[in-house]
C-alpha cells in the first residue's frame, strides 16, 4: 500500500481515504495493492486490457485515426443502405449509379464499406474514377471491406464510425435497409434536428419502401407532439437517382481539384478563398427555405436571408 496516497478522515466514518489520481476510495474500496505495484508485477493476467480505462484509449485512437484519414477528404456524400441487397436487385444498380454521379459531381462517396448497397455505391464511385471511402465495422460475421473501396478503415465502435459518416458529409442518400440503416438515419436526423450537426440534404431513395415510415412520422409521431411540424421536412423521398444526387450535393460547390496520392488534393491546388452560398431544398411542408453559407475551415452556417444580402456571389 502506498502510504502517501492514504489520509486520515475521521469525519467520513470509514477510517482512511485512498487517493488514486482523481478517484477517492474509502473503507472496503481501498485496494490492497498500488497502481505502481500492479504495473511492475510479473502477473501474466491480461484482463486489464479489457477494462474501461484501457478501452477509452482505444476509442480515442479510433477517433484520431479516423480524423487523420479523412481530414483532407473534401466534399463528400454519405450513402447508407442494406448489406443484404443482392446485385440483381434494382436498388443495387441505383446505388451504383448514385456513386457514379456523386464522383462526377466532384464529391467523395462514403459508405460502411460492406456488401450490398455499400458495395454498389463504392463500385459506382470507383469506376467513375472518384474517391470511394469505406468505413467498416468489426462484427462476428462481417465480410470485411469491399473491393471497390480505395480509402478504407475498419472500426471497433459503432459510435466512432457514425461520427465519421456525419462529420465529413455534406449530404446523405439512404437506400432501403434494416436496423443498421435505420440507426444511422435516425442518428443523422437527430443531430441535424438538434443542431448538433450542420443542416444537410437527407434523401430517402424509394417511395415504396419509405412512404410508410414518413406517413407514420408525419401522422402518429407528429400528432402525438413528439416531433415538430417542420421536422418531416428534413427528409426528401424520391425514386429518381439523379434527383437524389443533385439534392445531396446541392449545399457545396466543390472545386474541380486534381487529387494526388491518397485521394488528397494535389499540391498547388487552389483552395476557395471566400464563402459560397447555396439555397437549401424547400421543405416538404412548404416552409420557406433557409440560406446556408459554406465557409472554408468553418463548415456550414445557417443564416437568415437578410443577413447575407450584401455577400458577394
Amino acid at each position: 500500500m502506498d502510504e502517501k496516497n492514504l489520509t486520515k478522515n475521521p469525519a467520513a466514518g470509514a477510517g482512511e481515504t485512498y487517493h488514486r489520481g482523481p478517484v477517492i476510495l474509502r473503507g472496503p474500496m481501498i485496494p490492497t495493492s498500488t497502481t505502481s505495484a500492479n504495473l511492475l508485477s510479473a502477473d501474466p493476467d491480461t484482463d486489464w486490457l479489457h477494462m474501461d480505462p484501457w478501452r477509452v484509449l482505444r476509442i480515442q485512437a479510433e477517433f484520431v485515426d479516423g480524423f487523420g484519414a479523412l481530414a483532407e477528404l473534401g466534399p463528400a456524400v454519405t450513402v447508407f443502405g442494406s448489406a443484404r441487397t443482392a446485385r440483381e436487385d434494382p436498388c443495387y444498380e441505383a446505388a451504383r449509379r448514385a456513386g457514379e454521379l456523386i464522383a462526377q459531381a466532384g464529391f467523395a462517396t462514403i459508405t460502411g464499406g460492406g456488401p450490398g448497397i455499400m458495395e454498389a455505391a463504392n463500385r459506382g464511385a470507383a469506376e467513375a474514377g472518384g474517391v470511394s471511402v469505406g468505413l467498416g465495422i468489426e462484427l462476428p460475421h462481417e465480410q470485411g471491406i469491399n473491393q471497390w473501396v480505395n480509402l478504407g478503415m475498419s472500426f471497433r465502435y459503432f459510435f466512432v464510425r457514425k461520427t465519421m459518416f456525419v462529420k465529413y458529409a455534406s449530404g446523405a442518400i439512404i437506400f432501403p435497409g434494416g436496423f443498421g440503416t435505420m440507426d444511422e438515419t435516425f442518428e443523422l436526423l437527430t443531430l441535424v434536428q438538434t443542431h448538433k450537426a450542420p443542416s444537410m440534404p437527407i434523401v430517402l431513395f424509394g417511395h415504396q419502401y419509405w412512404d410508410g415510415l414518413m406517413d407514420w412520422l408525419g401522422g402518429t409521431v407528429l400528432s402525438s407532439g413528439n416531433i415538430s411540424a417542420p421536422d418531416p421536412g428534413l427528409v426528401t423521398v424520391t425514386d429518381d437517382v439523379e434527383k437524389a444526387v443533385a439534392l445531396a450535393t446541392s449545399l457545396v460547390a466543390p472545386a474541380r481539384v486534381e487529387r494526388g496520392p491518397g485521394g488528397r488534393p494535389a499540391k498547388g491546388t487552389p483552395r476557395p478563398s471566400g464563402p459560397t452560398r447555396r439555397e437549401s431544398p424547400g421543405r416538404r411542408d412548404g416552409a420557406p427555405s433557409v440560406r446556408l453559407v459554406v465557409v472554408p475551415r468553418y463548415g456550414m452556417m445557417e443564416l437568415a436571408p437578410s443577413t447575407i444580402t450584401d455577400w458577394p456571389e
